[in-house]
């Protein structure tokens, strides 16, 4: 049987275990379907608004006809922290170009009823230190994400150059002058010396791809567009009144299900949640930030939190955890039980005796999870549905004192569909078990495309050398240098998590680390006069190769149940690999390699040229 120690972890014995493996992989087999990411839909026909802008009228323009240094196709955190980087290096001439009516990326669209962040704010909220930012709150809510970004703009004066509502269409190099010209559906023409493209990997909505969705007769909208205007409330939490004498559904339990069904619970006269597979919830234990403490933080602290997060989280030792939250939590357990084990069993620490560490800690820490529902949730019926059977890294992490709560409430209904989904909707309602649910309104909280082709999700092509498209120079997975140059594509800039860090759970870590190179790249190039700067196809060979030598991560485990972190449940192709690969060594050993690159001012694998040099090249 099964024990709890002093400080509450629970110790399985290996029978146990056992029937854990066992249960997971039934309950994943429930949910593998053929068509993975294929099972999602674009938002078109009915549904096409939900990528228009409900927030900004857009507003007509001339066309802009310009010429500038840089230009940055994306105002999310992505092209808020290279622009600061930028305007640091001195590089003031630039443009950003954003699709949404301000800057902010994902949280200028989620402004979703009990929207915020699930990693910490002292590490996700980028340059803190840099725009005089105290965060309020351990967590903080999407509205305070959002006016962090917009200060960011204002320090580093980004607004002035700023392109809003405006999306780009084409993305072409001039070989004869070193110069992309970029297309938008606004008219403008715009020539860049250097593009840098930060569209984001949680970027465009997706819909579950069920039979009848678009026959549905009730109100229905995406969790990334919420209407208001239907609901009533606000994003800072007002009461959604209009919801009093309305049955809503909503379809999905992820990351912003788990959010926003708490208000939605709170404000619907009835709500029914439809659920193919669990999320696990641990306790968020959010508090106030004590402004003396704050205060007292010594220079630098960001970055010393930032590696001190990253290097637990992926299984490093550190002295002490500065965070303290759930994704640490699993990670010092993993550490605790390797020293023990090389202590009391005379071991040699090896992959073999990391991976049983790290089961033999999930399984305990899964098996606590499932304990807080039952300690939670009164109906013991719901409490067993409601239960992840899972590795807790195979799905986005959650972590809430008040979802479970929810499910307590008279007029919430969970539908569990036992991981087969809704069955089909028609004008009236949702089918699910072979039942009909009578709906007034419909939410999707069925999240982003995530593993799809990044010219899909950016929705735009870019044209390098001869008319290249990206999309054909990666039509057997990314190739890249560092995830950031593209060989044959001079002077561009790519600002995504595969092939460099791959830290999912702090993605801005990522975007500064990128920003802070692009920036010294940039600044290398104007000061010395090269027009170009491009990978050499050597240089992008080895990156390719590095990458393809790292390990399995969850993204590609086949015990996982399906999600977006593992491909849908759908093994791995070599092309997939490249396309969401990181680091072997994991993301702290790519942060410090990125770092001493760009310090040595060697810039080993790039080539930087002047005009006359790349056109005798090209002779």
């Amino acid at each position: 049987m099964s024990t709890t120690t002093p400080d509450g972890h629970v110790h399985l014995t290996q029978a146990e275990r056992d029937a854990l493996r066992a249960r997971y992989r039934i309950e994943r087999d429930k949910r593998l379907r053929p068509d993975g990411n294929d099972q999602y839909l674009e938002p078109k026909g009915r549904f096409a608004h939900f990528v228009e802008d409900p927030y900004v009228q857009r507003v007509e323009r001339p066309p802009v006809v310009s010429e500038v240094t840089v230009a940055f196709i994306g105002g999310g955190f992505a092209g808020l922290c290279t622009g600061a980087r930028m305007k640091q290096a001195g590089i003031a001439d630039f443009h950003v170009i954003e699709g949404g009516g301000d800057f902010g990326g994902v949280w200028y669209w989620n402004r979703y009823p009990g929207a915020m962040c699930d990693t910490a704010a002292m590490v996700y909220l980028p340059l803190v230190e840099e725009v005089g930012t105290r965060p309020t709150m351990k967590y903080v809510f999407a509205p305070e994400i959002w006016r962090h970004a917009l200060r960011i703009a204002e320090v580093f004066g980004l607004r002035d150059r700023a392109l809003f509502s405006t999306n780009v269409t084409l993305l072409e190099w001039d070989d004869a002058d070193s110069r992309w010209v970029i297309h938008t559906d606004r008219g403008d023409r715009i020539r860049a010396r250097f593009v840098a493209m930060g569209t984001g990997p949680l970027h465009k909505p997706k819909l579950p791809g069920i039979p009848g969705i678009e026959s549905f007769g009730g109100h229905a909208f995406h969790t990334s567009r919420w209407d208001y205007a239907w609901t009533g409330g606000d994003p800072a939490g007002a009461p959604m009144t209009k919801l009093a004498d309305k049955r809503i559904g909503i379809i999905g339990t992820g990351a912003t299900a788990v959010q926003c069904i708490p208000p939605l619970g709170r404000d619907a006269k009835e709500l029914y949640v439809f659920q193919r597979t669990p999320s696990s919830i641990d306790v968020r234990n959010n508090h106030p930030i004590d402004p003396a403490w704050f205060e007292s933080l010594e220079s630098g602290w960001q970055k010393k939190w930032l590696m001190n997060f990253a290097t637990l989280q992926t299984g490093g030792f550190a002295d002490e955890d500065l965070v303290k939250d759930g994704w640490t939590d699993i990670a010092i357990r993993v550490r605790d039980r390797i020293v023990k084990d090389l202590g009391e069993n005379g071991n040699l620490l090896d992959m073999a005796l990391v991976q049983k560490a790290f089961e033999d800690s999930d399984d305990e820490k899964m098996t606590e999870i499932r304990a807080r529902v039952d300690a939670i949730v009164k109906d013991p019926a719901t409490a067993e549905k409601l239960k992840p059977w899972y590795r807790q890294l195979c799905k986005r992490p959650c972590f809430h004192d008040e979802y479970l709560q929810t499910f307590n409430r008279p007029n919430v209904h969970l539908v569990d569909t036992d991981g087969k989904g809704v069955e089909r909707i028609d004008e009236a309602g949702v089918w699910a078990n072979g039942k009909h649910v009578d709906l007034d309104g419909l939410v999707f909280a069925s999240g982003f495309e995530f593993a799809t082709d990044f010219t899909r999700r950016c929705g735009f092509e870019t044209r390098g050398i001869g008319g290249e498209t990206l999309s054909e120079h990666w039509k057997d997975g990314m190739r890249s240098v560092h995830g950031i140059h593209v060989h044959g594509f001079p002077n561009l800039f790519i600002v995504s998590l595969s092939q460099g860090g791959g830290l999912i759970s702090n993605i801005t870590q990522n975007l500064v680390e990128a920003g802070t190179t692009i920036a010294e790249v940039v600044r290398h190039a104007v000061e010395t006069g090269r027009e170009r700067v491009e990978p050499t196809a050597e240089a992008e060979e080895r990156w390719v190769e590095l990458i393809r030598s790292a390990p399995d991560t969850f993204l590609g485990n086949p015990e996982c149940t399906p999600g977006y972190y593992n491909n849908e449940g759908k093994p791995l192709t070599p092309r997939d690999r490249l396309n969401v690969g990181r680091h072997p060594l994991g993301p702290v050993a790519y942060f410090q390699y990125i770092d001493d690159w760009r310090r040595s001012g060697r810039f080993e694998g790039l080539e930087f040229r002047r005009a006359a040099e790349s056109v005798a090249r090209a002779g």
